[in-house]
């Protein structure tokens, strides 16, 4: 049930591909259609094991990977969704198994799902998200499991994963302005929106806040429903110490190794997970957080490549990491990671480029602006909101970054290549700005998630 058995050309992707054709893109958010179309199906998200719902506008995939990793550290069968997916639609469904690693959902089972829930909706006016939400209900609900981790598409209130009633915990990680015109311009009116998915008296976990009135809304909404919450920096937190993550909450301390996940954000995305296994009812002890820290793996967010088609463009021993953060509050973090590898080793830092045209380039990029020696901006493939990379160059420039249109990742690749001087350090190298690009690099290598 692997990535590895995903055909070229998979019968699910046929099938998603007919439903692109019949319905709307993109996002129309309501509940209605959503709830009108599970009732037909018999109402599959009323009978799914324990629900983790996760929102955020930064980290809640890696909070997800977290989760999973503890989850699966205890011995349970997690099933897990995540969107949007990097390479190929499967990669949002994860089947669990006890003992084990959840696996990518097989092309049978997703195609069969697929059409099942496509001849539910008999045609009517529907959003392909909406229909693929309904098959994550239907999936996770056929198949046995101990725990759901549901991430949350966009939004929260009105996002189609928001029709779970009595969630087992309800995660909030960091809020940041992305999706404007659909969530609003102030973090205050993002963090409402996100703060839809908390239920009345069900626990609530709020990961770290750098903005005091999303922290308000977001506290004030878990007083108004009556919900235990457990806030970070007050009831949890983590910090490092002597290269130990010290994690802290109500019931105690622990000692553990640091996250695989690189970057010092990833430390209280790891604390917010744990706080909210622990709140969804789940025993932790501190070897099955030992494992997880060790074994968490999250692709396309600080992936390094280590192999793939791609490295024999790039200059030899050059150091390449693919990142689909995409808006100022991720381009703060992995900027912050990119100068934390540098006290390792100074290597020039080249950041190749694409972006779509809902987001904010110039503030993206201002996070790199006095640590990237040169930027390329690319295209991006399978999006038909890609920024023209002439646009984007001009984007950087308004940040104080050198940059320049390449025609593709490959291109940028050996054009730093060539420009290497003879016994110059080797760069290191970040692609990234859309999780789009990130899909096409994967892609591109032959290194697609598994």
């Amino acid at each position: 049930m692997s990535a590895m058995n995903i055909p070229a050309v998979s019968a699910a992707e046929q099938e998603i591909d007919k439903l692109m054709a019949l319905h709307p893109k993109g996002f129309d958010l309501s509940l209605d259609r959503i709830k009108r179309l599970l009732e037909v199906l018999g109402n599959p998200h009323r009978t799914l094991p324990p629900v983790i719902h996760i929102a955020g506008t930064n980290g809640k995939g890696s909070a997800t990977a977290f989760c999973r990793a503890l989850l699966e550290a205890a011995g349970l069968a997690v099933h897990v969704h995540t969107s949007p997916h990097l390479v190929n639609w499967h990669e949002r469904y994860r089947i669990g198994s006890r003992g084990g690693r959840s696996q990518i959902v097989d092309d049978a089972m997703f195609a069969d799902a697929l059409r099942r829930v496509a001849a539910a909706n008999a045609g009517q006016t529907i959003t392909v998200f909406e229909i693929l939400t309904a098959v994550t209900f239907v999936l996770f609900s056929e198949q046995p499991a101990d725990v759901v981790i549901l991430e949350v598409g966009l939004g929260g209130r009105f996002d189609a994963t928001n029709v779970v009633e009595k969630p087992a915990v309800s995660v909030i990680m960091p809020i940041s302005l992305d999706h404007q015109p659909y969530l609003g311009d102030r973090v205050e009116l993002i963090a409402a929106e996100k703060a839809g998915i908390v239920k009345r008296g069900c626990p609530v976990v709020i990961g770290k806040q750098e903005y005091e009135p999303a922290l308000d809304v977001l506290v004030e909404t878990a007083e108004r429903l009556s919900c235990p919450a457990a806030v970070y920096g007050q009831d949890f937190s983590a910090h490092e110490e002597f290269g130990r993550l010290i994690y802290q909450d109500e019931f105690g301390l622990a000692d553990l190794p640091m996250p695989r996940l690189p970057g010092r954000h990833q430390i209280a995305n790891a604390a917010a997970a744990i706080r909210a296994v622990k709140a969804a009812g789940f025993t932790m002890t501190d070897a099955m957080i030992e494992k997880a820290m060790s074994t968490v793996e999250w692709p396309g967010r600080l992936q390094r490549l280590s192999e793939g088609k791609l490295l024999e463009f790039a200059p030899q021993d050059a150091e390449i990491w693919v990142d689909g953060g995409h808006n100022p509050g991720a381009g703060e973090v992995i900027a912050e990671a990119m100068a934390g590898f540098e006290e390792r080793r100074a290597r020039p830092l080249y950041l190749v480029t694409g972006m779509i045209n809902t987001k904010d380039p110039v503030g993206y990029f201002r996070a790199f602006a006095d640590i990237a020696e040169h930027v390329f901006t690319v295209p991006i493939r399978g999006s038909d909101a890609g920024l023209d990379p002439v646009a984007l160059a001009e984007s950087a420039f308004d940040a104080g970054l050198v940059a320049e249109p390449a025609e593709s990742v490959a291109e940028a690749l050996a054009e730093i290549a060539r420009r290497q001087l003879p016994d110059a350090v080797p760069p290191r190298i970040l692609i990234g700005g859309s999780l789009y690009l990130v899909g096409n690099v994967l892609a591109d290598n032959g290194t697609p998630p598994k």
